[in-house]
């Protein structure tokens, strides 16, 4: 039996759809407090899987499609503003990330050069962000205690309004949104709509694998809309513009080793959109 068959509908022995998707989201909130406990420097990595986390509780929450009462709102932005709060701890081991990425693929010897002096200023300035913020939120106490709180409002939402039915019109609704970017997108072009498109890309996906670990997958039929080359790309994509956002002003690079990563990143993401483009439109 094909997937989008067995997954169809919810196996009679699972709870009601939106009793389980609380569960899912009280287990990824969960997974954040715990995340943001790691010692050291796996504080960087626990930061990570923490917004992952964050990102897919906000997820589930849209999936209410304001259907689980005024409360959802508040705790959407709680989320939001916890996430924002790490983004700057995120982005400087992001940063160093992209660059080992990077650095494994073929390279000329001046430009791996670059990439490693980057890197190595990558690092010392992830070291430099961990402590600033660690002596202002030791062990990151105040946003665990914050994301403890926003966990237990969960409950008093109305889950119970989730239907099957609801929310599969809340994912076609995501999937629209998400070709309706892809569209503009590989039209325009611009770095705005290309970071909206992976944007609502990613929730969209996000949305699936909730749903899919509820025992509720895509109604029969329904088209499968991500490409796995597509979304390799597209992270590809991402690491090339995460490294010309950090050439610009508050760089950790020199100024000459600014303008030697911009020369290598700016037609490297250009050719990379224009094969995604391309690829999209076939």
């Amino acid at each position: 039996m094909p997937p989008t068959q067995a997954n169809a509908n919810p196996s009679p022995t699972m709870p009601p759809p939106g009793e389980a998707l609380l569960v899912y989201a009280l287990g990824e909130l969960e997974q954040a407090h715990t995340a943001l406990g790691e010692p050291g420097e796996a504080v960087h990595e626990g930061v990570h899987r923490a917004r992952k986390a964050l990102r897919r509780t906000r997820a589930v929450l849209n999936l209410g499609n304001g259907i689980l009462g005024p409360g959802a709102a508040l705790i959407d932005r709680g989320l939001r503003r916890t996430n924002t709060g790490l983004s700057d701890l995120r982005d400087v081991h992001a940063l160093v990330e992209t660059l080992e990425r990077l650095l494994e693929g073929k390279l000329g010897d001046e430009t791996r050069q670059w990439l490693k002096q980057g890197h190595d200023a990558a690092v010392a300035a992830r070291a430099t962000r961990a402590e600033t913020e660690l002596l202002l939120d030791p062990d990151l106490v105040q946003r665990r205690e914050l994301i403890a709180v926003l966990r237990a409002a969960l409950p008093a939402l109305a889950w119970q309004r989730l239907t099957p039915s609801a929310l599969r019109v809340a994912l076609a609704d995501s999937d629209a949104r998400m070709q309706d970017a892809k569209s503009r997108a590989v039209h325009t072009m611009e770095d705005a709509d290309w970071h909206r498109w992976r944007r609502r890309a990613r929730r969209a996906s996000q949305q699936r694998r909730a749903l899919d670990a509820i025992g509720l997958g895509p109604a029969a039929g329904a088209p499968d809309l991500f490409d796995k080359r597509t979304t390799e790309r597209l992270g590809q994509a991402q690491d090339l513009t995460l490294l010309l956002d950090h050439c610009g002003s508050g760089s950790p690079f020199s100024p000459t080793e600014r303008e030697a990563l911009r020369s290598y990143a700016k037609p490297a993401l250009a050719r990379l959109r224009k094969r995604i483009a391309k690829a999209s439109a076939e």
